[in-house]
Parts: C-alpha cells; structure tokens; sequence
C-alpha cells in the first residue's frame, strides 16, 4: 500500500524530535527541511521517500516495537541478569536484537508462557492488576483436590492478610492421588498459586502457565519463543480495556517465526 503524506509537526513528533505544538515552532523558525528546502507551516511529506531533517539531522522513522512469546523451561529465572549465576530468560532469545523485558514473572520452577517486550506501555497494561487480565494455568497437585477446595480457590484465600481475587477453577484430568486443575486468575501476587495450594495442604508438582487473555501457550515447545501478530497485540490490548492505535496493532517489528533457546 502506498504511503500517504502527514503533515511534517506529525511527522516530527513521530520520529521522536519534538512534540506537535513544539514541531510547528521548529518549521516557523526555519530548522526544518525537506529535500533541502526549508519547509513552511503545512507543508507534508513521506517518511523514507523524502529527505526531512530538523537543524541538518535526518530524521528516521522510529524502530517498531517487539512483542514476544516464549514458552519458559524450569530452571529459569524471569530477570535479565541473577547475581546468583542461575540462569535467566534471555538466554534463549540469541536472535532477537535489542532488549526486551519480561511481563509479569514465572518463578524458577514454574513454566509456560512468559510475554517480552520492549513496549512499557503494553506491559504496563498487561501486568496491571486494575485490569483484570485472566493467566490460565495447568497445574499438577498431590494429594486430589476436593470439591470444597476448588470453591476456595474459586472464592478466594487469606494472603497476608487479604483475600485472594475470584479465580475459576476445575478438573481437567488425573488418577488416584493427584488431580490437573486449570485455574484462571485476575491478579499477581508473589507465588500466588504455590501459596494457595499451600494453603489448602495441596502440594504443586507442575505449574504451567497456558495462557494470558486470548493467547494461548499452543504448539510452542519448551525453550521457543516466536513474535505476537498484529491482531494477537490488539486482542491483549482490548482485554485490558485499551483501544490500541493502528500503527502498535499493525506494525510490530518483525523478529522471524519460533526459535530454539
């Protein structure tokens, strides 16, 4: 699809060179150029195909943002670096350029899916407790649970001295002795689920998160991580109650397909 001119205060503010009101001051005072002409109030143009360049700089379009998916193993802690030498999630992203921050947090023994980004603003939407975006998890507990303990985890648990938010919770598979519950939580305390289960004398063999608002853990193996599509960015922005602009739905940057850490 061909570009369409904007308008240069726009231009401007988009590449990061001033805001709208401060851009316009910078083209009435003559330090804005375009294909070596000094521009006017009104004029527009075409990032990558004209030459626009504020006090000789030329101006570039801003790097898009990334959003990845990773399915996190045991054994990896969700920082950038550990002080300790335990291994952390940025190790099995080799490929990806820059630096992306995890969202939320995985403890060392848990697994699943862990979003990474570079964009504060989706991350800030995402973990925010306020906007009550649901973390679905796979979780393997000793001894069975009981019906009366699946509607305490439902209703929600005493920790440190307040109640846990209403989650959903059921029965998906097991044997005698052990029970797989899917369990759908709205917040993020510290170890929130170890602590429930804790809490009702339940003791958590595998904790596996399989999925955050609409994305779905799917086919990604331990270890792989593989970058969110335009509509998946949405569809977390809309659940937390944000109506992302077309560039950040459409346009994130392009990392490749799923890759082995």
């Amino acid at each position: 699809m061909e570009k369409k001119p904007e308008r240069l205060q726009k231009l401007i503010s988009r590449c990061g060179g001033a805001s709208r009101r401060k851009a316009e001051g910078l083209i009435l005072e003559g330090r804005v150029k375009v294909n070596g002409a000094t521009a006017k109030l009104g004029d527009s143009a075409i990032l990558g195909r004209d030459a626009v360049t504020l006090d000789g700089e030329l101006l570039h379009a801003p790097r898009e943002k990334l959003y990845i998916a990773l399915n996190k193993p045991r054994g990896y802690v969700t920082t950038l670096h550990d002080e300790l030498g335990r291994r952390c999630v940025p190790g099995l992203l080799g490929d990806i350029e820059g630096r992306v921050y995890p969202v939320g947090r995985l403890d060392r023994e848990s697994e699943g899916l862990l979003l990474l980004t570079d964009d504060g603003d989706f991350a800030n939407a995402i973990s925010h407790p306020k906007n009550h975006i649901a973390k679905i998890y796979r979780i393997s507990v000793r001894p069975a649970v009981t019906e009366q303990q699946l509607a305490k985890m439902e209703a929600g648990i005493v920790l440190d001295g307040r109640l846990t938010a209403p989650a959903k919770a059921k029965v998906i598979g097991g044997e005698e002795g052990r029970s797989v519950i899917e369990l759908t939580i709205y917040e993020g305390r510290n170890r929130e689920i170890r602590r429930m289960c804790e809490s009702l004398g339940l003791e958590v063999a595998r904790l596996c998160r399989v999925g955050v608002g609409n994305l779905k853990l799917g086919g990604l193996k331990p270890g792989e991580h593989r970058e969110l599509e335009p509509h998946e960015v949405s569809s977390l922005l809309k659940a937390a109650g944000l109506h992302p602009s077309s560039e950040k739905a459409d346009k994130p940057r392009r990392a490749g397909g799923a890759r082995n850490g």
